[in-house]
């Protein structure tokens, strides 16, 4: 397969960002874009040049996979639908509300041979990628996700909205199983929880604190990875890692050279190779699953 023919539902921030990206992609076909909001859909489908539709089940026939950026409260029943009528799907984190839905659609994809990923974007970043490779001994980590106040995602608590990234991201690195939990939250501006506290406690002995807000001032993304013998310091912003030596020695301080890339053209690139040449998703409905699991373990010890 030489194009990937695909097609986006929900066409909000994300799913325009998806549009940006898929319409000059050559492996991938962009077919068309679908929203309830109708007007909206007729934007972006004009601004590409594709076709738009209210209705996303217009397109099935059109589309080999999609890009599935609607609330998370639809998650479930447009990405199983997609599965079901045999169509690969990049659906946005978190995976789905509940954890028994992600449970039903990697088991919907595996039945069907189906390329399922879940869009944790932080996992493409450049500086994370950079990281993953050398961390062999993390004791301790430090993550910080602080934003301003947004209407978007409020159907979710702050834990599924943004600390669900680092915990996708923690997992990956430690690799260990959590033993145990302690996790407090707040809400600020919404029904929701808008500032949550956790901490992590792995079998191995790292220990991971996590803090996420939503109405913060300004924009903040930090992941702090302690070793025995030096800590990474990573910012996601920026995509820059500098990495300190704990043997007091300042000279030895260095920032690694990054190549800089956009996450979203990386993770589309990811998912549309997996369909076209087989490769392995980097972020599989698997481990989406495990990420959703993390949060809602986070999400019970905080609203206890």
């Amino acid at each position: 397969m030489d194009q990937v023919r695909v097609g986006i539902i929900g066409v909000g921030y994300l799913g325009t960002q998806h549009a940006r990206i898929l319409s000059y992609l050559e492996e991938a076909d962009l077919k068309g874009v679908a929203d309830i909001d109708f007007k909206k859909a007729v934007e972006i489908g004009n601004r590409h040049g594709v076709a738009y539709y209210q209705n996303y089940e217009e397109m099935m026939g059109e589309i080999d996979a999609a890009i599935v950026s609607t609330p998370t409260s639809e998650h479930h029943p447009i990405s199983l639908n997609l599965l079901r009528n045999g169509k690969s799907v990049l659906v946005e984190k978190p995976i789905t509300v509940t954890v028994e839905q992600g449970e039903e659609l990697v088991a919907e994809a595996k039945s069907g041979g189906l390329v399922l990923q879940v869009g944790h974007l932080e996992r493409f970043n450049p500086a994370v990628e950079a990281v993953e490779t050398m961390i062999r001994e993390p004791r301790f980590i430090e993550v910080q996700r602080l934003g301003s106040f947004s209407a978007r995602s409020l159907d979710i608590d702050v834990v599924l909205d943004l600390m669900i990234h680092d915990l996708d991201i923690v997992m990956a690195l430690i690799k260990d199983e959590v033993d145990i939990i302690r996790a407090s939250g707040i809400h600020v501006l919404s029904d929701k929880i808008d500032i949550a506290n956790a901490r992590l406690e792995f079998k191995g002995g790292c220990v991971a604190t996590l803090t996420a807000s939503r109405v913060h001032q300004g924009k903040v993304r930090k992941l702090r990875i302690f070793e025995p013998t030096v800590y990474y310091s990573i910012d996601y912003i920026d995509q820059e890692v500098v990495v300190f030596p704990l043997d007091r020695r300042q000279t030895d301080i260095k920032t690694l050279r990054i190549q800089k890339e956009e996450p979203l053209k990386k993770e589309l690139r990811n998912f549309l190779d997996c369909i076209r040449l087989g490769k392995t998703s980097k972020v599989t409905g698997e481990e989406g699953l495990r990420a959703l699991r993390l949060a809602h373990g986070v999400l019970k010890e905080a609203e206890a």
